[in-house]
């Protein structure tokens, strides 16, 4: 990251300790990912789990038993219990029906990505949340990794990023969830964050991408090149991305480079390394100086000998990491750590891939299966 940026793009920041204000909270679709909402906010000392709800009853009716709150059986009754704060975990296409209430209420809403289904419905969430005042964050759960909060603090710590070049592989077997939108939205939202985070909050000059569906009605895999035209004729950042859920392996890897630093994440592993060209300097010039006289270098091991070093990793859970932060703005009233405007950017991306993906596919459907 290099110079200020754009405050929708900032990575986490830590927030300040102090004495909290209790806060009524709530959830809306404990699935798979809302119930491990409802599971945090139980756990918070700070915080009165007031009702789940879900248009499943019995599954609603077994969290409010495990969390010992209320079942809320409609939406209206969510907004009866006059909760402070809400998290929306409900299936994308009903994001908008089921927060739009909430932020006219002017209930702030933790809303799981993405935003939206499409940049239709993510543009008429922000209007109503700008309208209503109420606070909105995206859950967008990577930017809390333990690995990413370890890269903020390399980069806090004074070695700038300018990216030049970021390959993502995001693949695993296909699990049947979230099959109501195409892998891109599904899966690749956490690395169009991230990677647009990356880029000050700049949304790419042109995409290109390619996918096909196999399984489901939407696209399954795909490989995007995302292009940014660097300011002062500096040239260009190019983001390959792969994003597939019929994979036989799960793989969740980011790989930066830069002028003067390399660096791989694993989300999944939550571990990092670093090659840094300033830790690096004496060894390079020493091979250019024997690459310079003919010397025979095919018997040096590379990874022998460059100087790698591992990113400092913390054990914090990230849903509690962006719970935390998601609360900590309802209290203070400040901006969210990835707003409104950061989640329809995201939106946006992956729409321009899906778009640019049905343009390449044939007229008349074909399974590649």
């Amino acid at each position: 990251m290099t110079g200020s940026q754009p405050r929708s793009s900032q990575m986490v920041e830590a927030k300040p300790e102090g004495s909290k204000k209790k806060l009524r909270c709530a959830v809306v679709g404990v699935g798979r990912m809302g119930q491990h909402h409802a599971r945090v906010y139980a756990e918070m000392p700070d915080v009165d789990l007031v009702g789940v709800f879900d248009s499943n009853i019995d599954r609603a009716g077994e969290i409010a038993e495990r969390f010992r709150c209320p079942v809320l059986s409609t939406l209206d009754a969510v907004v009866d219990a006059r909760p402070d704060a809400v998290s929306v975990a409900v299936p994308t296409v009903y994001h908008r029906e089921m927060a739009g209430p909430l932020l006219e209420a002017g209930i702030a809403c933790l809303i799981e990505k993405p935003l939206a289904q499409g940049p239709e419905e993510a543009e008429a969430i922000k209007h109503i949340a700008e309208r209503s005042g109420a606070m909105l964050m995206v859950g967008h759960i990577e930017r809390f990794n333990p690995i990413m909060r370890a890269l903020r603090r390399t980069t806090a710590e004074g070695m700038a990023i300018t990216p030049r070049f970021i390959e993502v592989h995001r693949v695993s077997p296909m699990t049947f969830r979230s099959i109501d939108i195409g892998v891109v939205m599904d899966m690749g939202i956490h690395d169009l964050d991230v990677v647009i985070m990356l880029m000050g909050g700049r949304e790419p000059d042109r995409v290109e991408a390619s996918g096909v569906p196999v399984v489901t009605e939407h696209e399954d895999l795909c490989n995007a090149r995302l292009t940014w035209d660097l300011p002062d004729g500096q040239g260009v950042c190019v983001a390959n991305m792969t994003f597939s859920r019929l994979a036989l392996k799960t793989e969740r890897v980011t790989r930066i480079t830069s002028e003067d630093a390399y660096i791989k994440i694993d989300y999944a592993k939550k571990t990092g390394t670093m090659i840094r060209s300033v830790a690096n300097a004496s060894q390079m010039q020493e091979v250019r100086d024997l690459l310079s006289q003919g010397m025979d270098l095919t018997s040096l091991k590379w990874d022998d000998l460059v100087n790698v070093e591992p990113l400092d990793v913390d054990d914090g859970e990230p849903i509690v990491m962006e719970i935390e932060s998601f609360l900590d703005s309802v209290r203070s009233g400040s901006r969210p750590d990835i707003d409104a405007e950061a989640g329809l950017a995201n939106v946006r991306t992956a729409q321009r891939i899906v778009e640019a993906i049905k343009a390449g596919l044939p007229k008349t459907p074909q399974r590649v299966l």
